[in-house]
């Protein structure tokens, strides 16, 4: 330390240091009103991820992501473009395509076939919103969420327009949402993670879905999401071996907690103090789990609400029904990965069944969140990584077609955590093929989801080889006017 620092530090005195010092004791006093635990000692090395103040009053405290990886069709499910069906089969104009880019499989075809939905639509409560006739339990909910057909992105690939969605870059080794959330907000249960993760998949073509998608990054571990699997164990490792009571993996934990705590005290490294508080929620979820899983509770309303596939582990109905229980029990960020709408060919017959797959479930859990009071602390998310082409991919016949990746619109569905019920936002061309009103960027996206959690997208940052690094990097704008 400078001479000079350390002799102005040792010439204070004591009047001098109270009134130097009178806010800084005012402020810490507030602080131990606000958070009676912060002073409790070093809590994050006892295995805890304290819970957070956020930068304003938040809407919402948890959010449940039911993403659906494969991107569906905007044409088949919530923007209704009857012109496409007028002028089946002739050629997308080059005025309305702009030249913009197309991927691999279609770049080369001779010509671009218009092709509206096989399926129908109709107009559904106050707002009036059209969906597909492949969604008839969405249409029940549909004064609860706000549909959002403007959505774009750059990224015209699922593994960098998935990876994009999650951790707002289109590279990997950034940290995912619901990782930003944990760091910002930590957790509001101590014996579940703040951040979990479950996986289910359609009949569809299934894109890949892998763990950089709910890494960590350069976070702090603890922040990774937890999978949940549909098998014996739901969280692998967590069971004690066999031969092993309780008592002894206390000791063995406790003992271990001192080892690392004397590296802790010598290196100064954070994952240490990270380890440290893995094992002691892995230890403290052996009893919390099980009860989370075991849906022998639900009453029989519930199950019907769901559909009986919610009683089938690792189906996409029984991952709402657990993302429910997961979430009122405290866990901050719960994400779906529902796999298989990658519809290039034969997307009748297979959109169809993925629709089914999904719509009862996911109308169900807003239903199901609504009815106990938690829709309005809850945000609940609907939708892919980016759209589908309004021409047919290969071959268009009268009772078959395919769709390739769109990038430059598609649509998703949001409810609950004080996004406005009942709306439409966001417009797009009558040959849906680009956005003309309210352009919603994937920044802007993930801007408005860290609001009404109560966090400033341009405030949650985390310094990283000498750069601020943040989910929303450098831009992103809330989107105000779907909120209430």
């Amino acid at each position: 330390m400078d001479k000079n620092i350390i002799e102005h530090h040792l010439n204070l005195n004591r009047r001098k240091f109270l009134s130097t010092m009178s806010l800084g004791l005012g402020s810490v006093a507030l602080g131990s009103l606000l958070m009676p635990d912060l002073f409790k000692g070093n809590g994050q090395m006892e295995g805890e991820l304290a819970a957070a103040i956020p930068d304003f009053a938040p809407k919402a405290k948890r959010v449940i992501y039911l993403f659906q990886n494969g991107a569906p069709s905007q044409l088949e499910s919530f923007d209704y473009k009857p012109k496409l069906k007028e002028l089946v089969g002739q050629d997308l104009p080059e005025s309305i395509r702009g030249g913009q880019r197309l991927t691999g499989m279609t770049a080369n075809q001779s010509s671009f076939p218009l092709v509206g939905s096989f399926s129908g639509f109709n107009q559904y409560g106050e707002s009036g919103a059209w969906i597909s006739d492949l969604f008839p339990y969405t249409s029940k909910i549909v004064d609860d969420i706000c549909i959002v057909r403007s959505l774009h992105t750059e990224a015209i690939n699922h593994d960098p327009a998935l990876t994009f969605f999650q951790t707002g870059a289109q590279q990997g080794n950034r940290p995912s949402m619901g990782a930003w959330l944990s760091y910002g907000l930590g957790s509001e249960n101590k014996n579940l993670p703040a951040f979990t993760v479950l996986l289910s998949r359609g009949i569809g073509n299934g894109q890949g879905v892998y763990s950089k998608l709910w890494t960590n990054g350069f976070l702090d571990s603890v922040h990774q999401g937890v999978q949940f699997s549909s098998g014996e164990d739901p969280v692998l490792y967590l069971r004690d071996p066999k031969g092993m009571s309780r008592v002894e993996r206390r000791k063995i934990l406790d003992n271990l907690a001192e080892l690392n705590h004397m590296s802790y005290e010598k290196f100064g490294d954070p994952e240490i103090s990270a380890k440290i508080q893995q094992y002691e929620m892995a230890y403290r979820m052996q009893t919390t789990v099980p009860d989370i899983m075991d849906l022998s509770k639900e009453p029989d309303s519930v199950i019907k609400l769901y559909g009986p596939d919610c009683l089938v582990p690792g189906t996409y109905a029984a991952n709402c029904l657990l993302a429910r229980k997961l979430s009122e029990s405290g866990v901050r960020f719960v994400q779906l990965y529902h796999q298989g709408w990658d519809q290039h060919g034969n997307l009748p017959y297979e959109i169809t069944r993925q629709a089914k797959d999904v719509d009862q479930a996911s109308a169900a859990l807003v239903t199901d969140l609504k009815q106990r009071g938690l829709l309005d602390e809850t945000l609940v998310i609907w939708g892919g990584e980016f759209g589908r082409t309004n021409y047919s991919q290969g071959k268009l016949t009268k009772d078959n077609y395919g769709r390739d990746h769109h990038p430059r619109c598609f649509s998703i569905w949001m409810a609950g955590g004080g996004i406005k019920p009942g709306t439409v936002y966001g417009e797009t061309d009558e040959l849906g093929y680009n956005v003309i009103k309210n352009p919603v960027h994937v920044h802007d996206f993930q801007a408005t989801v860290l609001n009404q959690l109560g966090l400033d997208h341009e405030k949650l940052i985390y310094k990283h080889l000498g750069r601020r690094f943040r989910l929303t990097d450098v831009s992103g704008k809330v989107v105000k006017d779907i909120l209430v």
